[in-house]
């Protein structure tokens, strides 16, 4: 199929050409249209030195601040270097290690601050995914046909797009992922010490990147223990030598983890909430089947677009669901034991490690599909071993109808990107009701909101400033304190109360629902 010297195979490549140029535009179209929502305001926060302790001090005191000043929070200064945007992350975020935040406050320092400028750096990280799974699966199938069918299925995968357009390591994580794999297969491959210690360069930078590389170096040394028939051979030698050199390269942020486990429980205190088995079955089902699609996700963002894809996402879920199915099967059946067990490994231990302690203790960790990668990883392989070999079938039905699911798999992609690239939020993202918070305060001429620290204010706070127009001014308390409420304004907006918070102000004003959404309030005077 991708023999470039055949000429009844330039179809195809024109096809890979065209999929790939599609998947480097979607990475970077409207990368200013989404919302900037309350986990990539917290990134701005700390690419700024400050930490949350010194925001909520410094703007929660009462005073009429105008939106810049919450603004001056989330941009690099003077006053703070790249020490402070690590030490922010060691005292407030700790579970999130420094190598992306360091890169990205050098990335503004040159440049700016614009939302486009910090997501850019996501997008153009995103672009070394391409050469990484290629690599990758030369390494684990010897096969470039493989390789080019998985790299058409990421370049156009939504879950990979919409994380590359995102002020987050997730992509740079997936980098890490695909390159540390592809240096772990070749250094067994090649038995040189030289790629043993290309691959303790991976690690590190891999749990520099984000913590849950801990779980992709176990199931690699899983993968060679079970390879090497549990002996202990020269090859497990290298691969504990290697992650012991990372893992010692990685101590100086172990220790600063280690100081701050209460602060990292106060901060996931969210994802502890127990849901029930059936809520997160079809959680893990939904998020698999976002790897190939999502337009059908698109009626809470275009309510008034009439195109019948929630009806289309319940028949297309379950057939993708069949097919990744299928294709684990047809890789256990059809592929050497070091390629399934490979595939098998990666996706089975991220996930089953984020997945048994939400069933047997409760929380809602595996409800986030971003924590799934190394597993989605091993899908896609699944998935690009399954239709690569098929497409090449000697039956020419067989050949065809495996095609035609290619073409309808790419498809998929692409319509989900081009849905989701029109939307100003979507499924990956929260804040969602920022945007029409802000047109109805901006429509107004002189408007003061009002809010305070209560819940997940203070990143929504941070978002709702990019899209709040400069004329609003802001007054910001911390709860139990009640605001001094001046006069001057003509409208007086209240952001997502707390109860108490709310049923105080109500002691002396009338407060009127201003969303449908129920995070804003209109304050008016009680009538005597």
């Amino acid at each position: 199929m991708f023999n470039i010297f055949q000429r009844k195979n330039y179809y195809w490549l024109l096809f890979l050409g065209v999929i790939l140029l599609l998947g480097i535009f979607f990475r970077f179209f409207n990368l200013n249209e989404k919302v900037y929502w309350h986990d990539e305001a917290y990134t701005s926060l700390r690419i700024s030195g400050y930490t949350k302790a010194e925001f909520v001090h410094q703007v929660f005191d009462g005073q009429v601040i105008g939106v810049n000043s919450i603004q001056k929070y989330q941009r690099p200064n003077s006053e703070k270097g790249v020490t402070d945007t690590i030490n922010s992350l060691a005292v407030d975020d700790s579970q999130h290690p420094p190598l992306y935040y360091v890169m990205l406050r050098l990335w503004v320092q040159i440049f700016g601050n614009s939302i486009i400028a910090i997501r850019s750096l996501s997008a153009i990280i995103s672009l070394l995914a391409f050469p990484c799974i290629y690599w990758l699966c030369l390494e684990l199938f010897e096969s470039p046909r493989i390789a080019l069918t998985s790299l058409v299925i990421l370049a156009v995968s939504p879950l990979h797009i919409l994380y590359a357009q995102e002020a987050r390591q997730f992509s740079l994580w997936t980098v890490t992922i695909l390159l540390e794999s592809a240096v772990m297969l070749r250094a067994i491959r090649l038995r040189h010490q030289l790629w043993w210690r290309v691959y303790a360069v991976t690690v590190a930078l891999g749990l520099y990147t984000f913590l849950f590389s801990g779980l992709v170096a176990i199931a690699h040394g899983i993968y060679i223990i079970v390879r090497e028939r549990f002996r202990f051979t020269k090859t497990i030698k290298a691969y504990l030598t290697a992650t012991s050199i990372g893992l010692i390269a990685f101590i100086p942020w172990i220790v600063v983890v280690i100081n701050n486990l209460e602060q990292i429980d106060q901060t996931t205190a969210s994802v502890q909430t127990r849901l029930s088995i059936s809520s997160l079955v079809s959680a893990w089902l939904t998020n698999i089947t976002y790897l190939f699609g999502d337009f059908w996700r698109y009626e809470p963002f275009f309510p008034d677009l009439n195109f019948p894809g929630l009806r289309l996402g319940k028949f297309l879920t379950p057939l993708i669901l069949i097919l990744v199915i299928y294709s684990f099967l047809f890789v256990y059946r059809q592929a050497s034991p070091r390629v399934w067990l490979f595939i098998f490994i990666l996706s089975g231990v991220t996930g089953l490690a984020l997945i048994l302690p939400d069933v047997i203790i409760g929380g809602k960790l595996s409800f986030r599909p971003r924590y799934f990668m190394p597993s989605y990883i091993g899908i896609q392989l699944a998935v690009s071993y399954l239709l690569a070999t098929q497409i090449m079938s000697a039956n020419l039905i067989t050949r065809k109808f495996w095609q035609m699911i290619l073409v309808i798999l790419v498809c998929i992609g692409v319509l989900s990107c081009s849905v989701s690239s029109q939307a100003e939020t979507w499924w990956n993202k929260g804040s969602h009701a920022n945007p029409q918070i802000a047109r109805i305060i901006n429509k107004t001429n002189k408007p003061l909101l009002i809010s305070s620290n209560n819940s997940l204010n203070i990143g929504d706070l941070m978002s709702l400033s990019h899209l709040l127009s400069e004329k609003v001014q802001i007054q910001l308390v911390i709860e139990p304190k009640m605001p001094q409420i001046p006069k001057g304004f003509s409208q007086i907006f209240l952001y997502n109360p707390s109860k108490a918070f709310q049923s105080k102000l109500e002691e002396k004003y009338k407060l009127n629902l201003a969303d449908k959404r129920g995070r804003l309030w209109q304050i008016e005077n009680k009538t005597e």
